[in-house]
């Protein structure tokens, strides 16, 4: 039968050639027992190929035109010409006709005298050097193979056997994933517990605290790549149980297969890069470590250099810390596994970028704490006045200069702001001297001024913090209108307890003056006085002054 069917068919190929050598051919999927006839085969047309898939198996990989038709129209009529087979057609011989249309040449196949596709000389992969013969004979045989999983996809034991394995592979699911849950509960509450136990134990944080915690971590991802891994194989076991999954389920495993190897050949490829990486680091390591005792040996006066000042040792020391592992990154980072992939391109692309735009007002402060360093105008622990605030100086950062007032608060200067205004450091110049501390008062052309210098030197005298030496002293800063400006200097040890001596040196002012009847306040006339406001001679030396 199957005989008489390919000699029936290859009757109507000749009539049809002898009907249409002239004319434009029929399509290659057009609904007919018979390959097309004409010279409209457009071969040489380059097109996206395209791959006919039968039951999840690949059956031919179309790269030609047939009649104007694309490789994914040609694909989409043989589906179309499958999908209505009937069921009994599985049984029919299957048949392959040779035809020549012009320069093209090919092969009908079909199932009986139902068509299939046809296989173009044009359909042959060049890049494998695959021949047209073989060719066919593959798409012949992968057709066999398609016939078989046909019948097998049809047949119910195979469907019921399917299902069993299914339903068993379901339950071995949940008990896995029930004993895995459980058992990485159970160790990473474990963990927990050890991570907790050492944390209480020590007031810092303590090596073994930190393997806990990242244990505890490990134990998670862990816990998630093995119910990950379950859920995969799962799949690819059920998908494999049905003929009609079966090449899926290959698909999965040959993935998996071609990731591990994929990443089994990355490592070891890039195993020479990453030596030379630990290499380049440990080299850097070890130039920051040297500088770090230089610059230690700096810092406590061992070594000494001109220009090079303790003050800015610290600061010295991070810049040169930071261009060595700058250095140490720049020369590593060709050697890194996918530094010349776009991903890390277009990281580095956009973190410049972000330099770029942002950088401006950061380069400012960057600059200006150094100025503020280098410049040696404060440090950490000095008493300084900026601008009106005035404070213990607690930090001296790239960025901003930090500062805590009298009433505990912490203040954020930033430094651009901070080399705009004059710095009165009080702590800078005190040494042995200490730090000087001034204070005014006015008092009237009445008192004598011998009296008043005796009564402000007696003040300080009975203030605590004020040093004996260097001695007291005081100045008359102006002759006003109504009254004579003094100012008292006194020096302290302490720069940190300025405003607390000077609350209590005003104190003793009062003190000193109300214990000798002198006023305090200044006066001013609303009109002349009846008797000129001098000291009367025999008053020059009221006590506490003392005659020369």
């Amino acid at each position: 039968m199957g005989r008489m069917s390919g000699m029936l068919a290859s009757a109507l190929l000749g009539a049809l050639l002898a009907l249409r050598a002239g004319g434009a051919a029929a399509a290659d999927t057009a609904a007919t027992t018979h390959p097309p006839t004409s010279g409209a085969v457009i071969a040489e047309q380059v097109d996206e190929p395209a791959t006919l898939r039968i039951l999840n198996r690949e059956v031919l990989t179309m790269r030609a035109r047939l009649a104007g038709l694309t490789p994914q129209a040609r694909v989409q009529r043989a589906r179309e010409r499958i999908g209505v087979l009937p069921d009994e057609a599985v049984d029919l011989p299957l048949n392959q006709i040779q035809f020549n249309l012009g320069e093209v040449h090919g092969v009908q196949f079909l199932l009986g005298d139902l068509p299939l596709f046809s296989v173009l000389e044009g359909d042959a992969d060049i890049e494998t050097k695959q021949g047209f013969d073989a060719l066919v004979l593959q798409t012949r045989a992968r057709l066999e193979e398609v016939r078989t999983a046909w019948r097998q996809a049809r047949s119910k034991p195979l469907l019921l056997q399917g299902l069993l394995s299914t339903l068993v592979a379901t339950l071995a699911l949940g008990v896995l994933v029930w004993i895995v849950y459980r058992v990485s509960a159970k160790a990473v509450e474990w963990m927990e517990k050890k991570r907790d136990v050492l944390a209480g134990r020590f007031p810092y944080v303590d090596w073994r605290e930190f393997l806990a915690r990242l244990a505890v971590g490990i134990l998670q991802i862990v816990q998630w790549v093995v119910l990950l891994a379950i859920g995969y194989f799962y799949v690819y076991y059920v998908l494999d149980s049905f003929v009609a999954t079966e090449p899926i389920a290959k698909s999965l495993g040959n993935w998996l297969l071609g990731k591990v190897e994929w990443l089994a050949e990355g490592s070891l490829e890039s195993l020479p890069g990453l030596v030379t990486v630990f290499i380049v680091l440990m080299l850097t390591r070890a130039a920051v470590d040297v500088l770090g005792y230089f610059f230690d040996a700096l810092q406590k006066g061992r070594l000494r250099l001109p220009m090079v000042h303790s003050e800015t040792v610290p600061a010295t020391r991070r810049i040169f810390t930071l261009l060595t592992w700058a250095l140490g990154v720049a020369i590593a980072y060709p050697f890194l596994p996918g530094s010349s992939s776009d991903v890390f391109k277009g990281l580095s692309v956009l973190f410049g970028l972000m330099v770029t735009l942002g950088s401006s007002g950061l380069v400012t402060q960057a600059m200006s704490g150094l100025v503020v360093v280098y410049s040696r105008s404060l440090h950490k622990g000095d008493f300084v006045d900026i601008n009106g605030v005035q404070g213990v100086v607690t930090e001296v950062a790239s960025l901003a200069t930090k500062i805590v007032n009298v009433r505990n608060e912490e203040i954020t200067i930033p430094n651009s702001v901070l080399i705009s205004n004059p710095i009165h450091n009080f702590s800078k110049l005190a040494g042995s001297q200490g730090t000087l501390l001034t204070t005014r008062i006015t008092i009237g052309y009445d008192a004598p001024w011998r009296q008043v210098h005796e009564l402000l030197l007696g003040a300080a005298k009975k203030t605590a913090g004020v040093r004996a030496t260097p001695v007291p002293y005081v100045y008359q800063r102006a002759l006003s209108d109504f009254y004579v400006e003094y100012e008292l200097f006194v020096s302290i040890d302490n720069p940190l307890e300025r405003v607390p001596i000077l609350s209590v040196l005003h104190a003793s002012i009062q003190d000193e003056f109300n214990a000798y009847g002198v006023q305090i306040m200044s006066p001013h006339f609303l009109g002349q006085p009846d008797r000129a406001v001098v000291v009367e001679k025999d008053q020059w030396y009221a006590a506490p002054a003392r005659q020369p």
